[in-house]
């Protein structure tokens, strides 16, 4: 997935799922849905209400099919790999329901999320819902949020990312089986949404060549991702704008951290996005929302330098490449796979829906485009979408 270069695999022992806390939650309190379970948020005003409208369908249906509203939201450790591929100890969240039998596990990878209290052992994501039709719902923090909160996060590094995710999975599964939650089928369901969409492509893509037999896939739900990096960063430049300011600190420092290129991040961010980048960003203190506000632009020429945004500048050229790398149209789904995109989406362009239905033509592949509103409102859509094909 990457031209980084990186040491031999070392053996990472998956058996290692250990819980840190223990908590039962309603999905529905007093006919509205319970007001911890955290929603993607950008700081926009006008996705949000949109979002919220939207919404009022998820819980009609919430209130309608689910098997069970009480949760067990179960926090925990376990050995992962590394950027360079030595064993970590990460950080996730399993949410299973309450009572009953649990009819497969769901694999999720969350959305671009700015502090550590929105990552999921901190926090009650939304497609933790998906456990109350009896699914077991296993969500990875990423490298640098959760136990690993004091390290940059390799943002859009696709296979750093999505190993950690597989990973959890691979440690999960032992560990439902010990306590007696085995899910009656071993076929694995993969989800996600915008970051979590282009991750669960890359996901899908590891389990396929490496955890066929350990994971068999099932089916595999992608909305809103940034599928090519290098189009994403194309039309950003062109357009000179950005839906979501807080991911270009954060798609730079990621990718320069995940690949290990050595910038100098000067050369590319403005010096009061510099001067304050360790503040904003990596402190892991500010929801997306509040870096965006902080950060109050719209226009990427206000956040990055000109030589940054010149693919002739030698730095940046680097810097594209690996962008190229770590987009996920790279193989041929073996397993179902549902791509959701709203053609409204100002956050992630939707050039990257219409180049995954240009690379996956002819293949196993379903494709739900509409005006599904902003990329906050899609969000919510999705997961009803999901919900209801479950």
């Amino acid at each position: 997935m990457t031209t980084c270069q990186k040491p031999e695999i070392e053996i990472v022992d998956f058996d290692t799922f250990h819980v840190t806390d223990v908590k039962y939650s309603d999905v529905i309190v007093n006919g509205s849905m319970n007001p911890e379970i955290r929603t993607m948020e950008l700081g926009d005003e006008n996705d949000a209400k949109t979002a919220s409208i939207s919404m009022v369908s998820l819980v009609e249906n919430l209130i309608a099919t689910m098997q069970s509203n009480k949760v067990i939201q179960i926090a925990g450790t376990y050995t992962g790999h590394d950027i360079n591929e030595a064993p970590i100890t990460l950080s996730g969240k399993i949410i299973l329901p309450a009572k009953g039998k649990i009819k497969n596990m769901i694999v999720v990878s969350h959305w671009t999320i700015g502090s550590n209290r929105e990552c999921p052992s901190e926090s009650f994501q939304l497609e933790g819902i998906l456990a109350s039709k009896g699914y077991a719902v296993v969500m990875a923090d990423y490298i640098g949020y959760g136990v690993t909160a004091n390290r940059i996060h390799p943002y859009m590094h696709l296979s750093s990312t999505a190993t950690s995710v597989v990973d959890m999975a691979l440690a999960v599964k032992p560990y439902l089986k010990a306590i007696g939650r085995e899910p009656e089928s071993e076929e694995v369901i993969l989800v996600g949404y915008s970051q979590g969409g282009s991750t669960t492509m890359g996901a899908m893509n590891i389990i396929q060549n490496q955890y066929s037999k350990e994971l068999p896939l099932k089916m595999v739900f992608a909305g809103g991702g940034p599928y090519d990096m290098a189009a994403t960063f194309d039309i950003a430049m062109l357009e000179d704008k950005t839906g979501i300011p807080c991911a270009v600190p954060m798609i730079v420092q990621g990718i320069n951290e995940g690949c290990d290129l050595g910038l100098n991040l000067s050369d590319f961010f403005k010096p009061v996005l510099m001067e304050h980048l360790d503040e904003w960003v990596n402190s892991k203190k500010y929801t997306v929302g509040e870096i965006n506000a902080m950060l109050n632009a719209r226009n990427v020429s206000d956040l990055m330098t000109d030589v940054g945004r010149d693919k002739q500048n030698p730095q940046t050229a680097k810097l594209y490449r690996e962008l190229m790398w770590n987009s996920i149209l790279i193989f041929s789904p073996r397993a179902p796979l549902y791509l959701f995109h709203s053609i409204d989406d100002n956050t992630v362009p939707f050039i990257n829906a219409t180049k995954a239905e240009e690379y996956y033509k002819g293949q196993n592949v379903s494709y739900d485009f509409d005006h599904y509103g902003p990329h906050q409102a899609g969000a919510v859509k999705f997961i009803l979408k999901v919900y209801q094909q479950l």
